[in-house]
């Protein structure tokens, strides 16, 4: 591996260039990102209706496919910068955010209710002017045995 690496520098290069513009690009994205979230978009522990509801099915198919595509891009491009220079780890985060699959949901409002997390994306949107983010509870609130 290491003598392929070696014999192909222009490869290398190109690996290094993309993984900083990477790293820029990513460092700009991610505060508007988070501002763009709805503020109750996290409110329950159902996700929101799904934009693509309304359009013809073939097209709706093509970008949740196109969506997907990228996901798996980013979290490829992700693993690779955990050892090349760049965000691995918010890129993972970004991909997989792109990305359909069972548990989802359940990941998104782990990852969002840890307090440092919490308090991180509401500060980003306090920069953007943007309301907290609302963010549904571990456990549905209940009135029973309570009277």
């Amino acid at each position: 591996m290491w003598d392929w690496i070696q014999g192909n520098p222009e490869f290398m290069t190109g690996l290094g260039i993309a993984s900083a513009l990477g790293f820029v690009l990513s460092i700009l994205a991610f505060p508007l990102l988070i501002a763009q979230i709805p503020e109750n978009y996290f409110a329950t522990r159902c996700p929101p209706a799904h934009p693509m509801r309304n359009r013809h099915p073939l097209a709706a198919l093509a970008i949740v496919a196109l969506k997907n595509l990228a996901g798996a891009v980013l979290v490829l491009a992700g693993i690779a910068m955990l050892l090349l220079p760049g965000q691995g780890v918010l890129t993972i985060l970004l991909g997989l955010m792109l990305l359909n699959f069972p548990g989802k949901r359940r990941l998104e409002l782990w990852i969002v209710r840890r307090p440092r997390i919490q308090r991180g994306l509401n500060w980003l949107r306090k920069r953007h002017h943007k309301p907290p983010l609302v963010i549904a509870p571990l456990r549905p609130v209940s009135n029973r045995g309570r009277e």
